[in-house]
């Protein structure tokens, strides 16, 4: 494909105003279909590959992807866009190399669900990527960015969701011993109000994200984070109704937003 076309205006916000409709069509039909992975892995989702490598194969391609953009980029040495993608590299390195390692068990991850995540995650970093650093007009991002209320504001708020997102990983993770294969209830942490903690400091970090870049794109992928983790939310709360019933319905915790959805 033509770079130029890649990097027009009009291709790139064709990209970002079709991702933000699609996230409705998936909201909607994640209600009727749940992804067949971790708890709710499915062998009807085709051939697997082990739950580490997974997670790597499908992350690492928005690190590489984002890397690229910022070091073809003829603004690659701006300095308030360059603290920008470092803050979304750090997420996608922990995500990438380090979360698979810390993987316990050896749950199976199907091909398909990591082709949609390339996919997906490709996308974003090309809305990200390439408004930071080809499309945003020029002196949108000066170094005073970098203390401006919008940015602020968004890196507390993507540094509070970051450090829920690795403590609910942490929790669940501490919840079997070597060998053991059965489900229990998390607890402690934003466990407190929601059953999917983990994916309520991710929907927060990238919201945060959001309002730091102050960008279409990063607002289309926090809507896009919420379409696809708040439906997972959902089906996993029914799961923990049925399999632990009052034990679980008892604790009154919400799907993904405290006191909210």
């Amino acid at each position: 494909m033509d770079m130029k076309l890649i990097f027009s205006h009009d291709f790139y916000f064709a990209v970002v105003w079709t991702m933000l409709a699609l996230a409705l069509v998936v909201f909607i039909a994640l209600q009727y279909i749940t992804a067949g992975y971790g708890m709710m892995y499915s062998r009807r989702w085709g051939p697997t590959v082990g739950n580490r490598l997974g997670w790597v194969l499908m992350e690492a391609p928005a690190f590489f992807a984002m890397l690229l953009l910022w070091l073809c980029s003829p603004r690659f040495a701006q300095t308030a866009p360059v603290v920008m993608v470092l803050l979304f590299l750090l997420h996608y390195f922990q995500r990438s190399f380090i979360f698979p390692l810390l993987i316990k068990g050896k749950g199976r991850m199907p091909l398909a669900i990591i082709a949609m995540g390339v996919i997906f995650n490709t996308i974003n970093s090309y809305m990200i990527g390439g408004w930071l650093f080809y499309l945003a007009p020029d002196g949108s991002y000066p170094l005073s960015w970098l203390w401006s209320p919008q940015f602020i504001a968004g890196a507390l708020i993507f540094f509070a969701g970051m450090a829920i997102n690795i403590q609910s990983d942490s929790i669940v993770r501490s919840l079997r011993k070597p060998g053991d294969t059965r489900h229990y209830i998390p607890r402690g942490g934003m466990y407190r109000y929601v059953t999917s903690a983990n994916y309520f400091g991710e929907f927060i970090e990238w919201t945060g994200y959001a309002i730091l870049t102050w960008s279409l794109g990063g607002l289309a992928f926090a809507v896009w984070t919420f379409a696809n983790l708040a439906p997972r939310a959902k089906a996993i709360h029914r799961r923990y109704e049925n399999e632990f019933g009052e034990e679980y319905t008892s604790l009154h915790r919400h799907y993904i937003i405290p006191g909210i959805y």
